[in-house]
């Protein structure tokens, strides 16, 4: 799969002047990229488009530089103890996407010039638990691997925590191109996962983003350099002939692996879910989406800030729970499911 080129990349003033912004600026003149300047990321307006999904199309196609200004790190259970944001929303174009229900409305792509400012705000939040590691998460909020051919972060990310004897990296993603990370001075402080999916979801929900073939051959040769590696299997769709079609995913996991799925590999299951602000979203801008959204099918779970997330009746989550907790037992020897929410 051909890497992500933006049409057009935005340059908040400050960013421009540091040594991020000086690289994606280098890659903008080499690729010939239309070069824009935005006084905030909130300013960007008369993106192209005549209709919600040809702006929705345009904007994925933006990069916008900007500077991180809260440097307050949410808490991010169950995964990490924190997560931060090297970059906001993702490359990809899955209609199912968790982002639509906070960046619905500003799907364009972000990257955080002000590395060394997040550096030490990690720094601080490892002092104050020494007794301790601390986990964090940096693909909450958007997908760095998507953009790290341009940006370079992830691997300076890395490397940082590769020498922090206290701070644990946690990254997840659905891209394949690791081939700069992979003699990476990581220390096997960084755990990497990769998001997998059966091949009807990926086909059906799942665009500009590769396979799982793919996918799990770059799982494998992150775990052949040492990485810590891990699977999230998301969103789980409990429906059709679900069954046999995560058995047959997971076998073909465990086959291409090879050797490097005895190692120990952790596992986080998370079912599909939804709100109704990102289902009007969906449905705007997917409009032939295929998703199940019904509410009337579903229980309420209530997410952080008090939004309402729709997912399976417990019945029904706790056979696929249970279904899958026990083929994930068959398949990896020291496969471990860390949850299933």
């Amino acid at each position: 799969m051909q890497l992500w080129k933006p049409d057009r990349v935005y340059f908040e003033p400050e960013a421009k002047e540091t040594e991020l912004g000086r690289r994606v600026m280098a890659y903008c003149h080499e690729h010939r990229i239309e070069i824009l300047e935005t006084s905030s990321h909130n300013q960007i307006r008369n993106l192209p488009g005549k209709n919600e999904g040809e702006k929705y199309a345009a904007a994925k196609k933006s990069l916008v530089v900007g500077i991180k200004r809260s440097m307050k790190l949410e808490v991010c259970r169950p995964s990490a103890d924190y997560q931060f944001s090297l970059m906001t929303n993702c490359p990809g174009h899955c209609e199912y996407c968790y982002l639509f229900t906070t960046q619905g409305r500003k799907p364009y792509v972000r990257i955080y010039a002000n590395l060394e400012d997040l550096f030490e705000t990690i720094d601080q939040y490892i002092e104050k638990r020494p007794d301790r590691p601390t986990l964090f998460e940096a693909a909450s909020t958007g997908d760095p691997l998507g953009v790290e051919h341009i940006t370079g972060t992830l691997r300076q990310t890395i490397e940082h925590f590769g020498q922090l004897s206290m701070g644990r990296l946690r990254v997840v993603t659905k891209f394949t191109n690791v081939d700069s990370l992979l003699d990476a001075a990581h220390n096997r402080h960084t755990t990497f996962r990769f998001s997998v999916n059966t091949p009807s979801v990926i086909q059906s929900f799942e665009h500009n983003v590769p396979g799982l073939t793919e996918r799990i051959e770059a799982a494998r040769k992150m775990a052949e350099s040492g990485y810590p590696l891990g699977f999230i299997v998301a969103p789980i769709f409990l429906q059709g002939n679900w069954q046999q079609e995560y058995t047959t995913m997971l076998e073909e996991m465990a086959t291409l692996l090879g050797k490097m799925r005895e190692k120990p590999i952790g596992f986080e299951l998370i079912q599909h879910r939804f709100t109704m602000n990102a289902k009007g979203i969906i449905e705007t801008r997917f409009p032939k989406t295929q998703l199940d959204m019904n509410p009337e099918t579903r229980s309420k779970k209530w997410g952080k800030y008090g939004r309402v997330k729709y997912v399976y009746p417990k019945a029904q989550a706790q056979e696929g729970k249970a279904y899958l907790e026990e083929t994930i037992r068959k398949l990896f020897p020291r496969g471990r499911v860390k949850y299933f929410t």
